[in-house]
Formats: structure tokens, C-alpha cells, sequence
């Protein structure tokens, strides 16, 4: 022990070795925001602190260089998160918001900056220029309290975050240009190779990208640590090709968020482990490489470096008040909403420090603006990160209080599995249609026959059971594991849904015949038959060939009077939710009477969702869909129980024309929630009481009339 204190008291600061220094930086991302948060202070700002006493500005202990690294790497860190955590639903339909904002946010401080630079301060115009244009940079330094507070998908949030990216962009562009006159080259080849960098940068990002993502993601399905990998490489090589165009590497690591956007999910498990690494390693590193920056002594050094300093922070903080206050009076934001756009644009960080050292170590500002300039980046990451946090807080309250009240009944999933390698794709499914708000868990549920078999048959249903809950976890979904013995399969469906008050039912998609053919044609064996005739909840059988994460377009195919049917609202929820959680268009085939209640719901729920509707009167006109669908769509067919008011005799051969024509596709066939239909009399069966068979007959007469007119029109 005392020769361990004799070696910490004999150790020369600051500290060399990575592993002290690793310790040290993990012990402080740990304790800072616990000792901070008692005193109702942001950990962001401990971290920043807690940087300012370990620097070389502070007592020393460790050199911000040994942390370089990670700290560019959490830098990169935030601006992914920001692009993938875009709704990009809400981005496209705010475009012109976040490109108003955009322009206020640097045009407004570039303006004011450079009247005072000119006139207050007296730089030259170059140095004017540089500074001017630093005051329209800001970092997303407090994204990840408005992630934490849930209010990303906010517009004000949205339009902040899309804001952020175009001035940021003009700003780095400006140093580009910037650079080439102080060194010489600003000539026509300058502009000419800067444009074409550009071009072909963007579309390898925005455009190549995503179509590698999709392969990949569809090529290697469960190797979870290769997708964390895969999403990594790409960042860090869209920030190194964003250096090679000319601009930033932030850029790129944005824009690679924007292009994965729809191809990660935000509830699944490789989000999760995106937003856990993160939150964990990086974006504390560069947090705290922040605070190393910051050297208060330069207060100390003579009035000329208080003024500048004074100078700068003031014109920074009321520039970003100033576009904020604009942005809320042209929009009609409320005063918490203009509040979060002001706290997340106010932080200077990343490109601020990076504009300025470029302009340091190219002799065109002095050690007073870079001090002045660390002073600046300290005082506004406080107030951004108090603002965002106070007004975020109560921005989040209120979309509670204006949320719709939920339910009676709490939503519960019944997952039946009996096939080890469709769990994880039939959970995946029930997370993302999962309310995330539902106190109850997702219910994977084993049914064992009652036989002599029985006991061992157990111990191997627990075994494979443990595959869900692993894969569960994964996505911080809470589940919970049910194993049923009873007579049959389907028994054991129908007793569990009873007994769980199940609210969704997921099945998979069988290839036994039935011996029966009497519900389902060829596709579908007796076991779905007994529990769609004993089970009158919502139904989802499920056919997914590749993960749901790669699809492009989502394809809705309702029946006429589907907005009759008891469950017609909760599934639509159910679609909405998926198609935004795949990052998928939702392209809807149905009647104008059906098309008018979706549009009306769509707009009720504000639901983020890409909707959009083909007319399609007919059941029978369901291979017309053939036109619309490519491979990489997921098709929804809602279908229906019979004797119920959406139900056609045509139905009954959608799964086989499904199973022939969209072999390729993910496929769902939807039974909605229905009212249970009372036999009348005893052995009396429903089918009895269908018209089933003479519209059988009046279908297949029709059909008959129209071959004739064919064969007389030739």
C-alpha cells in the first residue's frame, strides 16, 4: 500500500501513460454528472469543468493531445446522432423552416460580427471575415439533453438541428475560400475543384451510401457486432472524405446520419448500441477536450483581452437570441419552443475553435482572439446548456399534456414462437409496432403439447426462449416469457390471449397445407384456422425474408368498409408506427371513403408519416399492386374474418397469390380486431351463416362475362 502511494506521489504530471489517463478521463465521465446533478447543473457542464481543472490551463495531470482522438471521435459522435436521430419525415416537411432558420442563424451574427469586428474592435477585413463568420458556427453541444429529454422529433428541435448543418456549412466553406486567398490560390481552378469535390462528395454520401447500407444489412442478418462496425466505419470515412472535398469532417459525419437515417430503426438493438457507446465514451471525451481548451487566466493578462473577450460573447449570445427571436415570430413558435432553438444554437465548439485556430495558425488573428475565443466557447456551452435544459424540460412536459389520453385496456403483445430462427425477426417487428410509452411487456410466448413428451419438450422451449430474451435486451425492451402445456397449439394461443388480455397477436407465416382448405387455401395450416375463429383481436401473420430496417417503401392494401371493422384505428396506429420506425414511405391502396378517415386520423395523431394513396375500389383488383412493389417493399394486406363487414369471398386466396407473385417481399396479413360473432343456435357453425358461396358464384359469374366480352372484342 505505501509503496502504491510512494509510485502516485513519484508520478510526473502530466500523465503519459494511456492507462492512468484512460482512468482517470472514465473515472471523471462517471463521477462528474453524479456530483453535478445534485446541485442541478447539467453534466454536460461538469464534464466541461472537470476538463478545465485537468488541462493544461488547470493543474495539468493529463495533455489535451492524449485525448485527441477521442475527442475528434465524439465531435463526429454528436453530429451522427443529430442526422440519425432526424425525423426525416418532419425534415422534409420543415425544409424551408430549417433553411429560413438556416439563413437567420448565420446571416443575422455574420452582419452583426462584422460591423463590430470593423468598427468596434478594428481588425482588418480578413480577420473581420474570419471572426464574423465564426459567430455563425454553433455545436449541438446540448443534443444530447434534448435527446434525453425526448423532444427530438419537436419541430423546434428539427429545424434547430437542420439549421445547424446550413450554416455550418457556409461558415467552412467561407474558411475554405478563406484559406485559399491567405495562401494564394483563390483562382478559377480553386472554385473549379472545390465545386466538383463537393458534387461528387455528396453524392457518394446521400446516394451510394444508403444503397450499401441496404446490401449489407440484407446480406449479413444476424451478426450484430458487424452492423455497430459497419455504421462506424462509415462515419469515420464520411468525415475523412468531407476533409478531401474541402470542407469538415462534421459534414460528413452529419450527412452519413441523414443516409442511414431509414436503415436503423430507433428501437432497435443497433441503435441502441449506437446511442449507448456514444453517450458512454465518445461524446464525454470530446466534452471534456472542451473544457481543456479553456484558459481563464487570460482574463488576467490586460484589459485588452477582457474586452475582446466581453466582445465576443456578447456578440455571439445575442446574435443566436436574435435569430432564435426571428425565427419564433415568423413561425409562431411558442416561448419554450424559441427557447430550444436558442440554447441547442447558441454553443460554440467544434467549428468555432476550428475556424479560429486555422485563422491562429495562419498569423490572421492574435493569442488575445484565441484566448477570447476559448472564454467564449466556455460561457455559451453553459447558458446553451442551461437554456436547452429549463426550456426542454418544459417543452417536454407540455407534448404529455397534449398527447391523446391512452386506452382502457393496456396494449399487450403475444409473440406464439415455435421456430428458433424467426424469433428475433417477429420480435424486432413487435418493438417497432410497440407503443414505447405501454407499461407492459412483450409476452414471446412457448406452447408444449400435453403428452408424454411433455417435460423434455419444456426444458427445450426454456432454451430457446433465452434466444428472445437476449435479443430483447438488446433493445431495452421489457418481456416477458411465457410457456403454455395444453391439448394443442392453438389452444394455447387462445387460453394465453385470454388469460394476458392480449391486445396483438404476431404469428409466423407457415408453409403446411391445410388439410381443411377451408379458410386460408393452400398457405396457412389448421392452427391459424382454430385461433382466427377463437381469437377475434388484431393479427399479424408475418413472412419477413430480410430485415425491416431496408425497407424502402411500405404498401397498405385495405379492403372497402375497412374503417367499419372494430380495430381499424388501432392497427392504423400500429402502420403508422412501423412505417416511421423503418424509415419507409407509406403508400396506401384503398377506397376515396377509407382514404378521407386515414387522412383525418393521420392528421388527429400528428404522425410523422410519408402518406400517400392509390385508388383501388376492389379487393379483386389486388394484383394490380404488382405495378407499385418492388423487392425491397413491405406489403401489408389487411384481410378479415368471415361473416365481418370487410370480408369478400376473394380474400380467402390472397395468402397463396401473396406467397406466389411477392415471394421475395416481407409480407404481413393483417387481421383486424372484430366483434366476436355468436353462433344461434346449437351446432350451429359460423360459416353457416355466410353468403360466402353465392358470392362465390356471382364472382365467378362476372368473371365469365368478362372473358366473353374479351373473346367478342377480338
Amino acid at each position: 500500500m505505501m509503496n502504491g502511494l510512494v509510485l502516485l506521489m513519484n508520478t510526473n504530471l502530466p500523465l503519459k501513460d494511456p492507462v492512468p489517463i484512460f482512468s482517470l478521463v472514465l473515472f471523471i465521465i462517471l463521477l462528474a454528472p453524479i456530483l453535478l446533478r445534485k446541485l442541478r447543473i447539467p453534466s454536460i457542464i461538469g464534464l466541461i469543468i472537470a476538463g478545465m481543472l485537468i488541462g493544461d490551463h488547470g493543474f495539468k495531470i493529463i495533455q489535451k493531445d492524449s485525448i485527441d482522438l477521442f475527442a475528434k471521435a465524439g465531435l463526429l459522435y454528436i453530429m451522427f446522432l443529430a442526422g440519425l436521430e432526424l425525423d426525416m419525415t418532419e425534415f422534409r416537411k420543415n425544409r424551408y423552416r430549417s433553411m429560413i432558420f438556416g439563413a437567420f442563424t448565420f446571416f443575422i451574427p455574420l452582419t452583426m460580427g462584422f460591423v463590430v469586428c470593423t468598427y468596434v474592435l478594428q481588425f482588418n477585413f480578413m480577420a473581420t471575415l474570419l471572426v464574423s463568420s465564426m459567430f455563425a458556427t454553433h455545436t449541438l453541444v446540448a443534443y444530447p439533453l434534448a435527446s434525453r429529454l425526448g423532444i427530438t422529433k419537436n419541430e423546434a428541435v428539427t429545424v434547430a438541428v437542420g439549421g445547424t448543418i446550413i450554416t455550418d456549412t457556409a461558415v467552412l466553406l467561407i474558411l475554405a475560400v478563406i484559406t485559399g486567398a491567405q495562401a494564394g490560390n483563390l483562382n478559377t481552378y480553386f472554385w473549379v475543384r472545390l465545386g466538383i469535390s463537393l458534387a461528387i462528395f455528396a453524392a457518394i454520401i446521400l446516394w451510394l451510401m444508403p444503397m450499401l447500407g441496404r446490401w449489407f444489412f440484407k446480406k449479413i442478418k444476424d451478426d450484430k457486432t458487424s452492423h455497430f462496425i459497419f455504421v462506424l466505419a462509415l462515419v469515420f470515412a464520411s468525415a475523412f472524405l468531407a476533409e478531401l472535398a474541402g470542407v469538415e469532417g462534421i459534414i460528413g459525419a452529419f450527412l452519413a446520419g441523414l443516409a442511414l437515417n431509414q436503415l436503423i430503426p430507433h428501437t432497435s438493438p443497433l441503435m441502441n448500441r449506437i446511442e449507448f457507446v456514444g453517450n458512454a465514451i465518445f461524446i464525454p471525451f470530446f466534452l471534456i477536450s472542451v473544457g481543456m481548451l479553456v484558459d481563464l487566466r487570460v482574463l488576467l493578462k490586460g484589459p485588452e483581452a477582457l474586452i475582446i473577450a466581453g466582445a465576443l460573447t456578447l456578440m455571439a449570445l445575442s446574435s443566436k437570441w436574435l435569430a432564435a427571436l426571428f425565427t419564433q415570430l415568423v413561425f409562431k413558435y411558442s416561448a419554450n419552443q424559441r427557447k430550444v432553438i436558442f440554447g441547442l444554437s447558441s454553443a460554440h465548439a467544434a467549428a468555432t475553435i476550428a475556424v479560429i485556430l486555422i485563422g491562429y495558425n495562419m498569423h490572421i488573428v492574435d493569442e488575445h482572439v484565441l484566448n477570447g475565443t476559448v472564454i467564449l466557447i466556455l460561457i455559451t456551452c453553459l447558458v446553451g446548456s442551461f437554456v436547452t435544459e429549463n426550456a426542454g424540460r418544459r417543452l417536454a412536459i407540455q407534448e404529455a399534456e397534449g398527447k391523446p389520453e391512452a386506452d382502457d385496456q393496456p396494449e399487450r403483445i403475444l409473440v406464439p414462437v415455435s421456430n428458433p430462427d424467426r424469433i428475433e425477426a417477429l420480435l424486432d417487428f413487435a418493438v417497432m409496432i410497440k407503443d414505447s410509452n405501454a407499461p407492459t411487456p412483450i409476452y414471446p410466448l412457448a406452447v408444449v403439447q400435453d403428452n408424454e413428451e411433455a417435460k423434455e419438450k419444456i426444458h427445450l422451449t426454456n432454451k430457446m426462449l433465452e434466444k428472445a430474451v437476449i435479443h430483447a435486451a438488446a433493445t431495452e425492451s421489457a418481456v416477458q416469457v411465457v410457456t403454455r402445456i395444453d391439448l394443442n397449439v392453438s389452444d394455447g394461443i387462445t387460453r394465453a390471449t385470454k388469460e394476458l388480455l392480449i391486445s396483438d397477436v404476431i404469428l409466423g407465416w407457415t408453409d403446411k397445407t391445410s388439410t381443411t382448405d377451408r379458410w386460408l387455401g393452400n398457405i396457412f395450416g389448421t392452427t391459424l384456422d382454430n385461433v382466427l375463429q377463437r381469437v377475434w383481436e388484431t393479427v399479424y401473420v408475418c413472412n419477413f425474408h430480410s430485415p425491416l430496417n431496408t425497407t424502402k417503401k411500405m404498401v397498405l392494401v385495405m379492403p372497402p368498409n375497412a374503417e367499419y371493422e372494430l380495430g381499424f384505428l388501432h392497427y392504423m396506429q400500429k402502420m403508422f408506427m412501423l412505417a416511421k420506425q423503418a424509415g419507409a414511405r407509406l403508400l396506401v391502396f384503398c377506397n376515396e371513403k377509407t382514404q378521407t378517415i386515414t387522412t383525418a386520423f393521420a392528421e388527429q395523431t400528428k404522425m410523422s408519416v410519408d402518406l400517400s394513396f392509390r385508388q383501388f375500389d376492389t379487393i379483386e383488383d389486388f394484383l394490380i399492386l404488382s405495378r407499385e412493389i418492388t423487392r425491397d417493399d413491405l406489403v401489408v394486406v389487411v384481410t378479415a374474418r368471415k361473416s365481418t363487414l370487410s370480408y369478400h369471398a376473394y380474400m380467402d386466396g390472397i395468402p397463396a397469390k401473396l406467397e406466389r407473385h411477392f415471394k421475395d417481399n416481407n409480407v404481413i396479413l393483417l387481421y383486424p380486431e372484430q366483434r366476436e360473432f355468436d353462433s344461434l343456435e346449437a351446432g350451429l357453425q359460423s360459416e353457416d351463416l355466410t353468403l360466402a358461396p353465392i358470392q362465390e358464384q356471382i364472382a365467378n359469374l362476372n368473371k365469365l362475362g368478362k372473358a366473353v366480352k374479351r373473346i367478342f372484342k377480338k
